[in-house]
């Protein structure tokens, strides 16, 4: 009696008898005979391939490595405000991070800089490919870098995404101006082509994640946020802040919404908006009657002001010593990343100058109502979390199936080709549905079993891998 002691012995085999009769059985059942073997090729493999197996399943063998899913960056929580400055990403200096990692062969990167910290997140065979990414774009050093940094790794770093996306990890807890920067940032990754699938589900489940903690948890209830905190301080610091002359400068995000609560808290008709770009301000100003400047003249606008709010957003200071001649007390609130007031301007006596940093530590009691709904964010964080670690548990095997049914499609298409030829009545039609339906009971076992196995799949993936000779492409496999 024959014994074959692998696939491609039995089919060998197969090929060498005349009968048409048992070509024709071998067209439909060749197909789940040769999984046999590879279902039970532990017990059944030659000794030299079950050696070469274990070596494999202890790292000693050839498998491609296709590199883990991190996030390294630094926030608000170890870098101060001046370093973090360091590591704040431009426009350009995003795309061209984008750009230097397709070059380098990263397959998916995502960029997030705001004014509380900056993070890249991305797939890598070792952290420091990011490290480097981000220090060679931005004025920050490694040096810098690694005393206030942070690096997760695969499952933590979902996790931290999560954090950080739902406002859990923000400065201001509850703030969900992170979740805009993380949809700019994952459209940019996706509009260049990199953002794989794997990083896109993540973003889409995290986005997910923020909407049911908004919508079912009181957590963003009040109005706290950085520019609610300047007009908190505003309001605890300044006596008759209504009478007050109040300067805006800077009306971007941050600007704007500064704006719209000084409007909303301090019943002020004082309020001038300056802004580089005047179009800009005049559009702010026509919602709420304000009174617009030109930047040319904010020397003496500032002057005449008691109260200058700068949110300008730009890498280097817009507000100097030498831009102020005071003749009565100044309080200067910088809300910018890297900052914009120059550490110089308290030279002047008159001047009293609080960054964004001093006025997050502000609390009240719409942040104590905020924390008691930390527990119910957190289950909320957990289930939609759960439901993406399964998709993506469930999708590693998904380019090994899909290569495993390739190649017993090629063997099923090549045996018909034989057999059309050979037999002239033979049933095609028949033998590719039959095989077809074999094929897909097949693979569909192949999946439910690794499934099953959860932590030990890794090593029944290398085995089939090995035994069917199957190409996976390493782009889909770290997908």
């Amino acid at each position: 009696m024959f014994l074959a002691r692998n696939p491609q012995q039995f089919w060998d085999f197969a090929k060498t008898d005349k009968n048409h009769e048992l070509n024709l059985l071998r067209t439909i059942y060749l197909v789940p005979l040769a999984l046999f073997f590879a279902i039970n090729a532990q017990y059944f493999c030659i000794v030299g391939m079950r050696n070469n197996a274990k070596s494999i399943f202890n790292g000693q063998g050839p498998v491609e490595h296709f590199g883990n899913f991190y996030a390294i960056g630094l926030s608000y929580q170890k870098a101060d405000a001046e370093i973090r400055g360091h590591f704040s990403v431009t426009d350009h200096a995003r795309e061209a991070i984008i750009e230097t990692a397709k070059e380098e062969g990263i397959p998916s990167i995502c960029v997030i800089s705001t004014c509380n910290r900056t993070e890249l997140y991305g797939f890598a065979s070792h952290p420091f490919q990011l490290i480097k990414l981000l220090c060679e774009h931005t004025e920050g050093t490694v040096e810098e870098f690694e005393k206030v940094a942070y690096i997760y790794k695969n499952g933590k770093a979902v996790s931290h995404l999560f954090q950080v996306g739902t406002g859990l990890n923000s400065q201001i807890l509850g703030d969900f101006e992170i979740i805009s920067q993380l949809r700019k940032s994952l459209k940019l990754s996706k509009n260049m082509g990199m953002l794989n699938a794997y990083m896109e589900r993540l973003g889409n489940s995290v986005i997910q994640a923020s909407k049911r903690i908004k919508n079912e948890t009181e957590i963003s209830s009040g109005a706290t946020s950085v520019s609610f905190a300047a007009v908190q301080y505003i309001l605890q610091n300044v006596s008759d802040i209504s009478e007050k002359n109040i300067l805006l400068f800077g009306l971007g995000k941050i600007g704007r919404n500064t704006c719209e609560n000084l409007i909303k808290h301090t019943q002020n008709s004082h309020i001038t908006l300056v802004n580089r770009t005047k179009v800009k301000a005049q559009e702010v100003a026509g919602k709420f009657n304000l009174l617009v400047k030109d930047f040319a003249n904010i020397q003496s606008e500032i002057a005449n002001t008691d109260v200058l709010i700068v949110a300008t957003g730009a890498h280097q200071p817009t507000i100097s010593k030498e831009l102020l001649h005071l003749k009565k007390d100044l309080l200067i609130l910088d809300l910018s990343i890297p900052k914009n007031v120059s550490a110089n301007v308290t030279e002047n006596p008159f001047v009293e100058l609080v960054h964004l940093d001093e006025l997050s530590k502000i609390t009240d009691k719409t942040l104590e109502q905020r924390t008691s709904q930390i527990p119910f964010a957190n289950n909320i964080i957990a289930e939609i979390e759960g439901e993406f670690t399964s998709w993506a548990e469930n999708r590693k095997f998904a380019p090994m199936i899909k290569a495993l049914k390739t190649k017993l499609s090629e063997i099923k298409n090549n045996e018909i080709d034989h057999q059309r030829r050979k037999i002239s009545d033979f049933n095609e039609q028949q033998a590719e549905i039959i095989s077809n339906r074999i094929i897909q009971k097949i693979t569909t076992q192949f999946a439910n079993h690794l499934k099953e196995e959860g932590k030990e799949s890794e090593q029944s993936i290398h085995l089939i891998q090995q035994v069917f000779q199957l190409e996976i492409d390493s782009y889909e496999k770290s997908h």
